[in-house]
């Protein structure tokens, strides 16, 4: 069994139009709610086995916090793909992933996570800002993921 969540990062700051979408931060909420998301996932004894974040700043602040929640120990693995990806290059990225991580925590951006988990299950909602969703494959491999051994399982939602 492979369990994937997908996690959208926390809320951007927007109020600078000029700013590179690269640079752009979280706002206080978004650095508030990284943390109440994160809690969530500690409630519920969730503890990846790997976290894969987009390098962008937002991701990385998300991620980090997201981390230290856990107490997980490891480093963060930050993948250029996830920012600005498609969907089927998110899906190549998952599929090098050693088979010795059983649970794998992305963090990256709309629109390609919601088309991920889309194309994976009946999951037919937009991923807000702070949202985590969770799909499991009935699967050794990640190699040999798809959508016809994933399925939705749940979603973590911002209150």
């Amino acid at each position: 069994m492979k369990t994937l969540y997908i996690m959208r990062h926390t809320q951007k700051d927007e109020s600078n139009p000029e700013q590179y979408d690269y640079d752009v931060e979280l706002t206080q909420k978004g650095l508030k709610d990284s943390q109440i998301i994160a809690q969530k996932l500690k409630d519920n004894s969730i503890l990846p086995d790997l976290i894969v974040s987009s390098p962008a700043m937002r991701t990385r602040q998300t991620a980090e916090i997201v981390a230290k929640t856990l107490k997980y120990r490891k480093n963060i693995m930050y993948n250029e793909v996830i920012y600005q990806a498609f969907v089927n290059e998110i899906v190549e990225s998952i599929t090098y992933t050693f088979d010795t991580v059983d649970s794998l925590l992305i963090i990256g951006h709309n629109p390609s996570l919601t088309a991920l988990a889309i194309t994976f299950t009946e999951f037919k909602e937009e991923i807000k800002m702070g949202s985590i969703v969770k799909i499991e494959f009935d699967c050794n491999s990640w190699t040999t993921i798809d959508k016809n051994n994933a399925k939705f399982i749940e979603q973590f939602k911002l209150d």
